[in-house]
């Protein structure tokens, strides 16, 4: 097994993806000695932290800090409406250029993107040539893009985002499969194994949740997720097909809910942890 991997949410502490912005109030020292303490291989960060880490210690600085705890494994997020040519309404150059900046120094496996809320696109051929021009850039840069497909989002189930890779037809193009977003879709593993092949599985994060949603699916996904193994998902079936499309890590774990987030952040880390062996 490859090692575990704190994605960005899990050691943020007392933030969440609603508030604006959205940056760790956790020290960053602090944040990734105790990712490394909790054993994980590696940590994800999103845009609203690499910019205050920036205006700090700079990149350079952080990348001292992932070596000197030992992490091996880097992840950057979000980039949402890639699609939309800079200077146009609603464009996301901004994130596009921080996250690139970013990656410069911190060599990250993926940079993680995701679309836009709203009902699953009609039309998703229009999104393969501006993500082909984003996956240039990404190989420019020495990383690739991954693609998150969420249920309340126009690409919204891994066999629609498994069909966007594969007419993207591009080698910095692939996908990230969220344990959430594949059983909240209502997506069968026999689904899967049929959409994926192995060369898209870019990353994988391990969550749980009630079999019920709480409240709406956007309410249910930043506020309601459980530990591995404490709700209804079959992550076992999960992780036993993507070890059989060949991915065996390093496996992402994404905890998001009200009352995770108010833990201190090493204890969170630790019980994040603790909660994958029986699911691996």
């Amino acid at each position: 097994m490859a090692g575990l991997v704190a994605t960005a949410w899990t050691s943020a502490g007392d933030t969440s993806p609603m508030r604006v912005p959205a940056t760790s109030p956790v020290p960053i020292g602090e944040r990734v000695a105790a990712v490394a303490a909790a054993g994980f291989v590696g940590l994800g960060l999103i845009a609203d932290d690499l910019a205050a880490i920036r205006a700090s210690i700079g990149f350079a600085g952080l990348r001292g800090l992932i070596a000197d705890a030992g992490l091996t494994h880097v992840e950057i997020e979000l980039l949402e409406r890639w699609w939309i040519p800079r200077g146009e309404s609603g464009h996301t150059y901004d994130v596009r250029d921080l996250l690139f900046e970013a990656a410069d120094v911190l060599a990250p496996t993926f940079i993680k993107i995701g679309s836009d809320l709203g009902p699953r696109t009609t039309h998703p051929e229009s999104l393969i040539a501006p993500l082909r021009e984003l996956a240039d850039q990404a190989a420019g840069h020495g990383t690739r893009v991954a693609i998150e497909v969420m249920p309340f989002s126009i690409i919204s189930s891994v066999p629609m985002g498994a069909e966007i890779v594969t007419a993207a037809d591009h080698p910095a193009v692939g996908l990230l499969i969220d344990a959430w977003h594949v059983f909240r879709a209502d997506a069968s593993l026999e689904e899967l194994r049929n959409s994926l092949t192995p060369e898209m599985i870019f990353g994988v994060e391990l969550d749980d949740a009630a079999a019920e949603v709480v409240g709406n699916l956007f309410e249910d996904t930043l506020n309601h997720r459980l530990l591995c193994g404490d709700g209804s998902f079959d992550l076992r079936g999960l992780v036993a097909l993507l070890r059989d499309k060949g991915f065996d890590g390093p496996w992402g774990i994404e905890i998001l809910s009200a009352s995770f987030r108010t833990l201190p952040v090493a204890h969170a880390l630790k019980l994040a942890a603790a909660s994958t062996p029986a699911v691996l």
